[in-house]
C-alpha cells in the first residue's frame, strides 16, 4: 500500500481541525455552548485521526527533511522549533480543557482554555505551514 500522500492527508486535517476551532471560538463567543462543544470535540477527534497519520507515517517513512537553505532554512527551523513542543503540550492540554469542560468545571475549562486554544490554533497554522515547506517550496532531494 501506497502512504506518500499521508503528509498530504495530514496537512488537511490540520487544516479542518483550524476550521473547527475558529467555528468553536466564534460559537462560545456567541454563546452557543452547544455549537462550541460540537465544534470543539470535532476538532479533537480530527486531531487523533491526525495523530494517527503522523505517527504512521513516520513509521514507515522516518523522519523528512527539508533542502531549504539560508534565511528559507533559518525560517523552516524557527517554524519546526516553536511548533514542535508547542504540539506536545497541546496534545496533553486539549484532551484536558475538553475534560474539564465535560465535567461542568466551566471555571477551570475557561482558564486553561485561554491557553490552549491560540497553542492549537498556532500548531494547526504551523504544521500547515511545515508541511509547505518541507513537501513542495524546499523537498528533500528524492523526496515524494
Amino acid at each position: 500500500m501506497e502512504f506518500d500522500v499521508l503528509p498530504a492527508v495530514s496537512s488537511f486535517l490540520n487544516l479542518v481541525t483550524l476550521v473547527l476551532l475558529l467555528v468553536g471560538w466564534r460559537r462560545i463567543k456567541r454563546k452557543d455552548v452547544d455549537g462550541h462543544k460540537r465544534a470543539m470535540v470535532s476538532a479533537l477527534a480530527v486531531s487523533v485521526v491526525f495523530l494517527v497519520t503522523y505517527v504512521v507515517h513516520h513509521a514507515l517513512h522516518g523522519q523528512h527533511r527539508s533542502s531549504a537553505q539560508g534565511a528559507a532554512r533559518t525560517l523552516y527551523m524557527i517554524v519546526l522549533w516553536t511548533h514542535t513542543p508547542l504540539a506536545t503540550a497541546v496534545a496533553v492540554l486539549a484532551p484536558r480543557v475538553a475534560w474539564l469542560g465535560w465535567k461542568g468545571e466551566v471555571a477551570r475549562h475557561r482558564v486553561l482554555a485561554r491557553f490552549t486554544l491560540p497553542c492549537w490554533i498556532y500548531v494547526s497554522v504551523t504544521g500547515i505551514a511545515v508541511y509547505v515547506m518541507a513537501y513542495h517550496l524546499w523537498p528533500s532531494a528524492g523526496a515524494a
